[in-house]
């Protein structure tokens, strides 16, 4: 037998109607042909369902009637048809994946930062008390969030940030304590009903009202 002829018996194979000489001859081949021992395996799915067609359906054929040439060569090539669909699919999860993670990153500080708003920051130091802090802010549909970095060595005392508005009212969003002599700068988060642009400045100030450092949007 030929080669070629060898490589066409796959289906006829998978499907059990080859005589026992040829599917002997064939297994031969098998052990020597990786493509060909694939393919039988993806006939598997195939072999089954006609199995259980055959099962549930009279038969209107004799029973030991062979499928013609242009059957196994249909059957071939969807079995060709489905494997590149598959390794398109892998293609195109691998591509998705690769720019899923060289995005991630950045959709991170996002969602982070403001579930797509681009963050601002503003700094001060105030030269009569010495400290120093940094506002983030972001806006979100019901006011903003703040983070807010101090540094502040002159503790103990109990301080908080005061958000005032263009209209004159104010709001706390957060307060903190200092301890005594550490300078290490200090994180807070806090959230304020007042959009950045209802803003007119930010206000630091001890618990026992000392104005500490102001910070004012560009």
């Amino acid at each position: 037998m030929r080669s070629l002829e060898r490589h066409r018996d796959v289906g006829a194979y998978a499907l059990g109607v080859l005589d026992e000489a040829e599917a002997f001859r064939f297994e031969d081949h098998l052990m020597e042909c990786p493509s060909c021992a694939a393919q039988v395996t993806e006939f598997g799915a195939t072999t089954r369902q006609l199995m259980l067609y055959r099962r549930s359906t009279p038969p209107l054929t004799h029973p030991m009637s062979k499928p013609g040439p242009r059957m196994l060569d249909r059957l071939l090539s969807e079995v060709a048809g489905r494997n590149r669909a598959v390794r398109r699919r892998l293609l195109f999860a691998l591509a998705a994946s690769v720019v899923l993670a060289s995005t991630a990153p950045a959709l991170a500080v996002l969602s982070t930062d403001g579930g797509g708003q681009v963050p601002a920051s503003i700094a001060a130091t105030d030269e009569r008390s010495g400290v120093w802090a940094e506002i983030t802010t972001a806006d979100e549909d019901w006011g903003s969030r703040l983070r807010l970095k101090v540094k502040d060595g002159a503790g103990p005392r109990v301080c908080r940030l005061v958000v005032v508005g263009q209209d004159g009212s104010e709001e706390t969003v957060t307060s903190w304590n200092v301890p005594r002599h550490d300078a290490r700068p200090n994180t807070m988060t806090g959230g304020s009903t007042l959009h950045t642009g209802q803003v007119d400045r930010y206000e630091l100030r001890s618990s026992d009202g000392e104005h500490l450092v102001t910070l004012k949007p560009g």
